[in-house]
């Protein structure tokens, strides 16, 4: 009997690449056939692209002219769970399937044979002599903690060439090795030695362990104060998925949390698990995504790109502060990885972690449903306890206009400094200033691309624009006027005020936390370590502070602005500010000392502060609930957004408005459209940018509606439309 899956040689069978096709093009199965899932290298024009075998071929044109494929690729075939997980994706999040597939197909040199090859690494020997060029190739090597780079990969990212790496290599200085291409990843032994647990912990972990051991999908909400120990419970699951033989994905929220993350996974297993994101080498990405298709990668450890991977036998996904905004990719294909998490489990019959001290509402409210199982870790791991929580009342403060830290605070920071213990004043504002404005005409420096105000960068010295990345030097002359010399920043960055502090305790040593300031992951996570090892008394910092270090000796958290994302007309503002207050104060009193959380505001008596202030989860989380569910919006109500953009304003508002005038398709599902309007940084990178909202009831179909009613439009000229489903911002 033949195997529906295998095509012998001849047949034709469909094939979606990788390129931008809204549909699959038919081959003639190669010389010894294919199976279904099979990646192969297939002819389109002129080049050679990579392209998936989907099923049976149609052969609705002349069979003539159809060309076989050039051949299939070494790698394990795509699972029939991975096709249907792309096709739901694409579905659910209205993008089209090649998208997906690419997105599933990130990895360099898929096509390359097994082979052997040369790679490099940091030796033991010195340079006879320092040069430039050889400084940055050792700063490189150094700053990727000893991963393997090919001698191009090397020669790319030290900006050399390759005979200053053969140098030196020549005096020992790198290390040359011969290596298979990609080799399986040290195993991980489940039975290694882990952490004692408290009795809270160890009721968690064995509920999250009889999950895993029952094979079946679900999802469990572990939600835990800041410190109580989530991660080892979790750490327990993904034991049990590794006795059971199946793999492991953990997913945290930014590059900077791994290093800790490793160490912790090493100690509990014996070994380093993959890791996946975009501070790991090109080499290392082929290895991994070959390997988890393997088997060879039992646990990895990622960004949320890392759901793509071609996982074996998935068995479960953590993910860690599942509430963080970072998991909503807001380009290209736009899906939040947390609610693809649960659908990749749903199909390959996978348990879910959903882990944070301060989860999201959608997170809640399906816990509080019903439609997922929920644990609670309610005290500090060992000596550890809450800290106190307290506001500062800046109407009755005497600060100076130019200065943001009140006389309250500062003499709280000294006091912790004086007894050898650390402070972090936080503020969620990169670089110095967010203004820079012209004190004779009134001008404020904006992008020449976007329409968005330049941040000024002391320490980089430019002004730098936060949509598009575009930087120029800081002008000596206003712009507009050409006045020298009046220029002047408004409001606080990070940067200002770490100037302030330094002012303020100039005997203090002090470490700024911000992404813009390390030039890699690598350099990013030393600095981390640094201050957590005590190099620092004084820590300013942006939310990148807010996840998941742990720093011992830091006892008192001053939180800037706390009134800062109350601002604005964000739906989620209210729960943000709470998360990240919440997390924020949750950094302090982590070891045996008290900590204090000291919260500058001048609206002590807003709901929101005061629900901090309290501790009042439940009651925050409940009111909010009953505001969303009253309006009909998230997680009560289904939300898609439209962005039109164009380098042409007239014709994104012309199409705007044939979609809110032509909106049939969404008044038959009982959905409402809002706008064209555009949006609040309506130019990003020279392109005019316009949004309509949708709104629907919770049950309505509205991907359906959604794609009927664009499918009206062809799309002229250089205009796109992308459909977000569930915006996570209005930018």
């Amino acid at each position: 009997m033949s195997d529906p899956d295998f095509f012998q040689q001849g047949q034709l069978v469909a094939v979606l690449t990788t390129q931008p096709l809204d549909r699959f093009l038919d081959y003639k199965a190669p010389e010894g056939g294919c199976f279904r899932g099979a990646f192969v290298e297939v002819p389109l024009g002129p080049r050679k692209v990579l392209g998936v075998v989907w099923g049976p071929g149609r052969g609705d044109f002349d069979i003539s002219k159809i060309r076989p494929v050039n051949r299939v690729l070494e790698v394990a075939p795509m699972r029939d769970e991975m096709r249907s997980f792309l096709e739901r994706a694409a579905d659910y999040t209205l993008t089209p399937l090649h998208a997906m597939v690419r997105l599933a197909t990130r990895a360099p040199g898929l096509s390359d044979p097994p082979s052997m090859r040369k790679i490099y690494r940091l030796g033991d020997g010195e340079p006879d002599r320092q040069t430039d060029a050889r400084r940055r190739v050792l700063e490189t090597l150094k700053d990727y903690g000893g991963l393997a780079f090919t001698l191009k990969e090397l020669s790319e990212m030290a900006g050399v060439t390759s005979s200053v790496v053969k140098g030196l290599v020549k005096q020992g200085v790198v290390r040359e090795e011969d290596t298979p291409r990609d080799v399986p990843f040290f195993r991980l032994d489940s039975e290694h030695a882990g952490k004692e647990l408290t009795a809270d912990q160890a009721a968690g972990a064995e509920a999250l362990r009889a999950g895993v051991r029952s094979g079946d999908y679900g999802t469990t909400l572990l939600r835990g104060v800041t410190g109580s120990g989530k991660t080892e419970v979790y750490l327990e699951a993904v034991a049990e998925t590794l006795r059971m033989g199946r793999q492991a994905l953990v997913l945290l929220p930014e590059i900077a949390l791994t290093a800790e993350f490793l160490t912790r996974v090493e100690a509990r297993f014996g070994a380093k698990p993959a890791e996946w994101h975009s501070g790991v080498t090109m080499t290392e990405r082929r290895r991994i995504w070959k390997m988890v298709g393997q088997g060879g990668a039992q646990l990895v450890i990622g960004a949320r790109s890392a759901l793509f991977l071609p996982y074996q036998n998935l068995g479960l996904i953590v993910v860690d502060e599942e509430h963080d905004t970072s998991y909503k990719q807001e380009d290209g294909v736009l899906y939040n990885a947390r609610d693809m998490a649960v659908l990749r489990a749903s199909i390959c019959g996978a348990r879910v972690v959903l882990a944070s001290a301060t989860p999201s509402l959608e997170s809640w409210a399906n816990a509080d449903a019903g439609k997922y199982d929920k644990l609670e870790l309610t005290a500090r791991f060992g000596e550890a306890v809450l800290p106190e929580m307290r506001a500062i009342d800046m109407r009755v403060e005497d600060l100076p206009s130019n200065r943001w830290i009140s006389p309250t605070l500062q003499k709280a920071v000294e006091a912790r400094v004086d007894r050898g213990e650390q402070a972090l004043l936080f503020i969620n504002r990169r670089g110095y200033a967010p203004v820079t404005i012209c004190r004779a005409c009134g001008h404020q420096v904006g992008c020449d691309h976007c329409d968005a105000r330049m941040v000024e960068h002391r320490f980089l010295k430019r002004l730098v624009c936060h949509q598009c990345g575009e930087t120029k030097p800081m002008p000596e002359e206003c712009p507009s006027c050409h006045v020298e010399g009046k220029l002047a920043p408004v409001g606080p960055g990070v940067e200002r005020l770490a100037e302030e502090a330094q002012a303020l305790f100039p005997d203090a040593r002090l470490a700024v936390l911000s992404s813009d300031l390390f030039g890699s992951a690598r350099a990013l996570k030393e600095g981390i370590n640094t201050i957590a090892e005590g190099g620092a008394d004084v820590i300013i910092g942006t939310q990148l502070v807010a996840k998941g270090h742990n720093f011992p000796l830091l006892t008192l958290v001053g939180v800037i602005d706390a009134d800062l994302g109350l601002q604005g007309s964000d739906l989620r503002a209210a729960e943000r500010t709470f998360q990240l207050m919440r997390q924020v104060a949750g950094r302090a009193g982590r070891a045996e000392k008290r900590g204090e959380a000291m919260l500058q505001t001048f609206q002590p008596e807003h709901p929101v502060i005061r629900a901090i202030l309290a501790g009042d989860e439940v009651g925050f989380w409940s009111a909010e609930a009953n505001e969303r569910r009253h309006a009909g919006v998230p997680p009560y109500g289904r939300m898609a957004g439209i962005i039109l953009s164009s380098p042409d304003v007239q014709q994104v508002f012309d199409l705007g408005n044939a979609l809110a005038r032509n909106d049939g398709a969404l008044r038959e599902v009982g959905a409402q459209v809002f706008g064209p309007a555009p949006a609040p940084i309506a130019r990003v990178r020279g392109r005019h940018r316009v949004r309509l909202l949708v709104k629907a009831d919770k049950g309505a179909p509205i991907q359906a509606a959604v794609a009927k009613w664009i499918g009206q439009f062809r799309l002229k000229g250089d205009i796109r439309l992308s459909v977000d489903i569930d915006p996570q911002s209005f930018y």
